[in-house]
């Protein structure tokens, strides 16, 4: 592929809260594009994209599907991705490898907690977007009130490139900003037909304003622009589509425009905006990986010609075997290559290549710089790893897991289930870093953790549907985290039985509290012989496996900083051995945390919760009685926007209970914000005061 192809590649997400329409769009790109000739609805559960039989009952994304398809000169890589918080790790692993994203709000709601989430996951990897305001055909549509939301709660400069024609019911069409005109889609077949016309008259005042206000916003990233505009002259649509590129790809302006991709309105705009505002893979700054060895850091650009080094930012288990997905950053990869996993030091041999249209497959023979696809054969990578040129290896930098939150005890039904049951978890912990299982050495039961209830029920229905395990469940549990009041010094000596003779190790260590999200940071004194690198680095895994396990009730320790003063060596003695040290730092980290006065955290959540103001009184009291503090009230039509903290633990079951207090009509959504200290019966019950 020459550098021009990879030119017109774009990667791009669906990134939204849940029920924003992201796959209701995902659904037209591909009609439109023809890479579809019939449109699945979500709601019938035939979306193309939702293809596991939990998300066409639920009507929701679970995992984020992977698709290709061209639209004019431009291949689109397009990757649908979940809207719920408990699945938030396929947003964050998808946004590591994308080059640009849609960002869709329903005119509606606006801006809603899993959007804000989606938005701060993509500013973390500088990813340029496009904004679609979906569901402009619904009651209480308004697109004005949207981009307020987008500028208060996400700090996002918004720039408008379409009026809509009509409102709410009435809504019939776009008017395209740029080019002056009216756009309105044919309903004989299905709105595949754009008809293009003069802009009415009764709008062209709104469109004299509004185009005004956008080319004041290009003015600030073209001279040219600038000069015409302080002269007061028109500015041509190519001049103020290429300053719009600019401030897109700089991630300091967000073009929008609107739609209603249900009712088959304004979605081919935002394919012709992707093409022209988002990135391809040349447009992107210089990589910087890291050498294994020494963890000196390479630069290196999106070029078929130089070594390869790929990201694996997916993997999924089909009948036992992995299916990795990999962004490729430079190089090509062919069929029957060996790689270096450079992140395992092993090697790995790709036997098939595939584009992926959902869960159907496409062989292809090589990919190269840009390209997304899927490959068979890999047999240790995991989400994060780097694969690249064994002459040439290099790290890049792997994907951020968020730490699972609810934990739910499980126990196989029969003999031949409890045979499989730890095998086939295993395969989803393959598949998803966020979800973790182990084996409860009192109970004897298997514990599974995850990013809450609806990710716990859909790991359980798999594991009955796909794998035919069937399992018995306890109630989902809060997962604490510990953390410590105060520093502690302490010495450590531990010895192990050699072969000849007892090997003692010593190290002294220092905890230091964190402010809360400080996470768990180790601190090394430099190598000094005897003691070498590779034994510090073992010391560093002890250490944080010792903080993985806690001090006391086996909840993690959390926001702690571990800091190794000194390996004491006498003069003349040899260094200790790795077993040795390992025991030192696991010890050492144990006993001096039961002396920093552990305690425990608890996840908090965001909370925003939609009622009817009759029923406002009724869930403030419940929500007061869950320990919940209410941040914000916000009045929405007849509706009441409650904002609230609640601890995560006082949440199970809310659904039930908010829908009995609001007769059916409240609802909410919830996003993980952070650990707060536990109450004090929480603290007593786990024998922490």
């Amino acid at each position: 592929m020459s550098a021009t192809d990879v030119s017109q590649i774009r990667n791009i997400g669906i990134i939204s809260h849940i029920d924003a329409g992201k796959t209701t769009v995902t659904e037209r790109i591909l009609f439109y594009s023809g890479e579809t000739h019939k449109m699945g609805e979500v709601h019938d559960g035939q979306a193309v994209m939702d293809w596991m039989p939990q998300e066409q009952e639920r009507g929701i994304t679970i995992t984020a599907s992977a698709t290709s398809c061209r639209w004019g000169d431009y291949r689109l890589n397009l990757i649908d991705t979940p809207g719920h918080i408990d699945f938030t790790i396929e947003v964050e692993r998808s946004v590591r490898v994308l080059d640009g994203a849609v960002a869709i709000f329903s005119a509606v709601e606006g801006v809603q907690p899993q959007s804000e989430l989606v938005w701060r996951q993509a500013d973390r990897y500088r990813v340029p977007r496009v904004c679609l305001i979906n569901k402009m055909d619904r009651l209480g549509a308004d697109h004005a009130h949207v981009l307020d939301h987008m500028a208060e709660r996400l700090g996002a400069r918004a720039v408008l490139l379409q009026l809509p024609m009509g409102t709410e019911t009435g809504f019939s069409g776009v008017i395209d900003l740029i080019g002056e005109e009216a756009l309105s889609f044919s309903d004989q077949d299905l709105g595949r037909t754009v008809l293009r016309g003069p802009v009415p008259p009764e709008y062209a005042e709104a469109v004299l304003g509004a185009r005004m206000r956008l080319t004041e916003a290009a003015a600030d990233f073209d001279d040219e622009v600038m000069a015409d505009f302080l002269e007061g002259r028109n500015v041509g649509a190519q001049a103020l589509q290429r300053a719009l590129r600019k401030g897109t790809l700089g991630c300091q302006i967000f073009p929008v425009l609107l739609g209603s991709a249900l009712r088959n309105k304004g979605v081919q705009p935002v394919l012709d905006a992707v093409c022209l505002y988002l990135p391809s893979p040349l447009d992107l700054p210089a990589m910087v990986g890291r050498h294994p060895g020494t963890g000196q850091g390479e630069s290196f650009s999106c070029d078929p010609a130089q070594p390869l080094r790929a990201l694996a930012f997916k993997v999924m288990a089909e009948e036992g075997r992995r299916l990795t997905y990999l962004r490729v950053y430079s190089g090509r990869v062919k069929a029957g290559a060996t790689l270096l996993n450079a992140s395992r030091d092993s090697n790995e041999r790709i036997r098939h290549l595939f584009r992926m249209h959902a869960h159907k497959r496409e062989e292809v023979a090589e990919a190269v710089a840009g390209d997304i696809v899927a490959v068979t054969g890999c047999q240790f990578t995991l989400t994060g790893d780097t694969l690249c040129d064994p002459g040439h290896p290099l790290l890049l930098e792997g994907v951020s897991v968020p730490e699972p939150v609810v934990s739910l005890a499980v126990e196989a039904k029969g003999v031949q289930d409890r045979a499989h049951l730890l095998e086939t978890l295993e395969y989803f912990q393959w598949e998803d870093p966020t979800f973790r299982a182990h084996e409860d050495q009192e109970t004897g039961q298997t514990i599974l953790t995850g990013m809450g209830e609806l990710h716990l029920e859909i790991i359980i229905d798999r594991l009955r549907r796909e794998y035919g395990v069937q399992v018995k469940t306890g109630r989902p549990r809060v997962v604490y985290r510990e953390a410590l009041r105060r520093e502690v010094t302490r010495r450590e000596v531990f010895q192990t039985l050699g072969d000849k003779r007892p090997e003692p190790a010593e190290l002294s260590l220092r905890l230091v509290p964190l402010p809360r999200g400080g996470g768990i940071r180790t601190l090394l004194p430099d190598p000094a012989p005897p003691v070498t690198a590779e034994l510090l680095a073992a010391a560093r895994e002890s250490l944080l496996d010792a903080c993985r396990g806690g001090c006391l009730t086996g909840y993690s320790l959390t926001d702690l900083e571990v800091r190794v003063l000194e390996v004491p060596v006498e003069p003349g003695a040899p260094a200790p051995s790795e077993q040795a040290l390992r025991g030192a730092a696991q010890r050492g980290v144990v006993l001096a945390a039961r002396e920093g006065a552990p305690f425990l955290l608890e996840p908090i959540m965001r909370l925003e919760l939609e009622t009817p103001s009759e029923y406002l009184g009724k869930v403030l009291g419940g929500l007061q009685q869950k320990r919940g503090r209410v941040e914000g009230l916000d009045r929405r039509g007849e509706l009441e926007l409650v904002k609230a903290t609640v601890p995560l633990a006082e949440m199970f079951g809310y659904m039930t209970e908010l829908r009995s207090a609001t007769k059916g009509r409240g609802s909410y959504t919830m996003a993980f914000q952070g650990f707060e200290e536990a109450p004090a019966e929480v603290q007593e019950r786990y024998g922490l005061r």
